[in-house]
């Protein structure tokens, strides 16, 4: 059995140490590396028989893959390792939204070494349809949706709604559940982070952090499309009214 594939969250975290260490690649005998090749072998990404193999995330294997990070940058003219897509991606990532992947990176960082992240099962939708994630990784995006979930927390926000008169109805599309439902919809909603994991940070979520929005439109807050996988609701709401402009196809 060969060490699984490396994951974007892993590559997250390594290209960050990359990125602080001048973008020179992190060798395997260098006390750093060997402390992130412990906390890569800590996340629950890879369960059973893969962590018992001893080359699994080892200081080496790391060490190689800083180097295929490094080379993969964007403007790299020394010789190419054989990095892959993905890794090309992270490099990528980096070298053009550097604060936003370091971010990124440290509230990952906060979540493992806290233990928050380990305690939350997998969620679904942490992945889309085809298994993918965005640049911010599989792990971020489980913590986000956890959090919205909790609800005690949608309770709270509703209640703040209706004490201030404001409308229990969806930020993007203005759906709302009551009008359409009668009396089983009514007062029901799903809640979406305003701010992202990598830019709020792991803090207390207020209720100021909060939006409305309805299922469907809450996917699309989610869904892993165009290197991203987290969206605001105004962002969804500009999509579907780009999309309601666009010409239709003769026939469609």
């Amino acid at each position: 059995m060969r060490s699984p594939a490396w994951t974007r969250d892993e590559l997250l975290l390594i290209c960050s140490r990359v990125v602080t260490n001048d973008w020179r690649q992190l060798r395997a005998y260098q006390p750093g590396t060997h402390e992130l090749a412990d906390l890569l072998r800590s996340l629950p990404l890879h369960e059973g028989e893969p962590q018992r193999l001893p080359e699994f995330r080892s200081a080496t294997s790391v060490s190689r893959k800083s180097a295929d990070l490094l080379t993969s940058r964007p403007g790299y003219t020394g010789p190419a390792t054989r990095g892959g897509r993905l890794t090309r991606m992270i490099a990528v990532a980096f070298t053009e939204r550097e604060d936003e992947m370091m971010a990124a990176a440290h509230a990952l960082e906060s979540g493992i070494s806290s233990g928050d992240l380990l305690r939350i099962p997998p969620q679904p939708g942490e992945t889309d349809e085809d298994g993918a994630t965005a640049t911010e990784g599989r792990l971020l995006a489980r913590w986000a949706i956890y959090r919205e979930r909790n609800p005690a927390l949608r309770r709270r926000k509703v209640s703040d709604a209706l004490r201030r008169g404001v409308p229990v109805q969806c930020e993007v599309c203005d759906f709302h559940f009551g009008d359409a439902y009668g009396p089983l919809g009514q007062d029901y909603i799903e809640v979406h982070h305003v701010l992202p994991l990598h830019v709020s940070g792991p803090r207390e979520t207020r209720l100021e952090d909060l939006a409305f929005v309805c299922a469907n439109c809450h996917r699309m807050c989610h869904r892993s499309h165009g290197g991203m996988a987290w969206r605001t609701p105004s962002a969804v709401r500009k999509e579907m009214e780009r999309s309601r402009r666009a010409p239709r196809p003769e026939g469609g």
